[in-house]
């Protein structure tokens, strides 16, 4: 009997864990928003339209955004951890201001912004959803979309050389699927318990709900922007 009630104590413990990083995670990554949209009202205001685009934009974006990576998973288990991760989230603004700068330019720019991210906030909010009541297993999703991130990584370098608009509409839809799919797997393993770190796994989601928005944004701005 004693046997049994201290496995019913360890299963509890361990639910109430997994139940604190991903409560944990959900008020970091709300709290991430906030240098992501100063760091994009910045980024309006003093950087050029032209910032991302062409290969050396390109690059200067990966290297400082994967050096960013780096410092957050070597701070994670200290405070400094939430400081560098939100000093990345407003990077992400900064970052993300060309794309809202041309998005404005179409006379329902303001809603297509409004329309991606109640689309963005749609899609995690099924996605979390999902991931947090399905029995169904989705670890073995992740090679599968890490792969497909390869993919539109080099779909994305080739096409800044070849400014296909096809091309960059596909890429777009890919990454919504790719990127949604990933937040139910982040989000089931910090349910799992697979996930313990917090800083981490607000960094994954965040990176997955960013990549969803920017991504929505673009195949609104291609498909619906209206320059009347």
């Amino acid at each position: 009997m004693i046997p049994s009630i201290q496995k019913t104590y360890d299963i509890a413990g361990a639910s109430a864990a997994r139940n604190k990083v991903l409560r944990n995670t959900y008020w970091l990554l709300a709290l991430s928003m906030v240098p992501t949209v100063i760091g994009a009202a910045v980024g309006m205001t003093v950087l050029p339209p032209t910032l991302m685009r062409g290969g050396m934009g390109f690059l200067l974006f990966m290297l400082v955004a994967f050096g960013f990576i780096a410092a957050i998973n070597k701070t994670k288990d200290s405070a400094a951890g939430v400081g560098v991760l939100l000093g990345f989230t407003g990077f992400m603004g900064l970052m993300l201001a060309p794309l809202l700068t041309y998005t404005l330019h179409f006379s329902n720019g303001p809603a297509l912004i409004a329309m991606a991210f109640g689309g963005t906030a749609c899609v995690f909010a099924a996605m979390a959803s999902i991931a947090t009541v399905s029995r169904r297993d989705f670890s073995g999703l992740g090679s599968w979309l890490f792969a497909g991130v390869i993919v539109l990584l080099l779909a994305g370098v080739a096409n800044i050389f070849l400014g296909l608009t096809v091309l960059h509409l596909v890429i777009s839809v890919l990454a919504i699927g790719i990127f949604s799919a990933f937040i139910l797997f982040d989000v089931q393993r910090i349910v799992n318990g697979g996930e313990t770190n917090y800083i981490t796994a607000t960094l994954s989601i965040y990176l997955d709900v960013y990549n969803i928005f920017t991504s929505l944004l673009s195949l609104l701005g291609i498909t619906a922007g209206s320059r009347d």
